[in-house]
């Protein structure tokens, strides 16, 4: 059976390990002062990768907290995949250079397709496609804007481009609490033959396990966040019922 990633998530905002309700830089509540610190804490539970989100950067189209970034990819063993901001080739080389195995391109995909090609030619499976829907539609800048197009369309456009793992969020489920939406993940991974990994609304040990049910289908794994902080899930905990 295919392998099944838990992607411990921390959102940097300001430097510091955020979590924002649905995106909203208003509902914000700080859970670790240190990114670093909360990095080697999920490494040292056996997290096999750590998901970064720049907050600053989604909102300013390029990357902000790159040295916060930088030192947590130096300072843990496990690959880093980082999103938020990346809107020029420069800025996702010098995230590689610092040490980022995978970024993550998410409105770029939307409005510069130019651009995801470039990024998709030159580094491949080093880069994932974030898609947040809202309705089944795209939702782009930080969830601000919606846009007209269906997430599958994209997501079958991308992989023909040479995608290899998209990031599927459904914006109402996310910091809700309220459990994944497993068909429109199972069904993206189905029209476009590529890993999946599920975010937002992983909020108990059960929403793990019932997505990993569908490893078969492309369902590669899922980031979590709130859950983490509140202890709702247990890191280590997960991943040995899981593995």
């Amino acid at each position: 059976m295919s392998n099944f990633t838990i992607y411990p998530a921390i959102d940097i905002r300001g430097g510091k390990c955020v979590r924002l309700i649905q995106g909203d830089y208003n509902q914000e509540t700080v859970y670790n002062e240190s990114p670093l610190a909360a990095a080697k804490d999920w490494e040292a539970q056996g997290g096999a990768w750590i998901h970064l989100v720049d907050l600053d950067g989604a909102k300013a189209g390029q990357p902000v907290n790159d040295a916060v970034i930088g030192e947590i990819a130096r300072s843990v063993s496990v690959p880093v995949q980082v999103g938020g901001g990346l809107r020029k080739l420069e800025d996702v080389k010098h995230l590689i250079s610092l040490g980022v195995s995978r970024v993550i391109l998410g409105t770029a995909a939307i409005e510069d397709r130019e651009f995801v090609r470039q990024v998709l030619g030159e580094y491949g499976d080093k880069v994932a496609i974030g898609i947040d829907a809202r309705n089944g539609y795209v939702a782009t800048r930080g969830w601000l804007e919606t846009s007209e197009v269906k997430a599958e369309e994209l997501a079958v456009e991308l992989a023909a481009q040479g995608a290899s793992t998209f990031i599927f969020t459904d914006i109402s489920r996310d910091g809700m609490m309220k459990g994944p939406n497993i068909d429109a993940i199972v069904q993206l991974a189905k029209v476009s033959g590529k890993e999946v990994i599920a975010s937002g609304g992983v909020s108990v040990m059960q929403d793990l396990t019932n997505l990993a049910e569908y490893r078969k289908d492309g369902v590669a794994g899922a980031i979590v966040g709130k859950a983490l902080y509140t202890g709702s899930i247990v890191l280590k905990d997960a991943i040995k019922q899981l593995s």
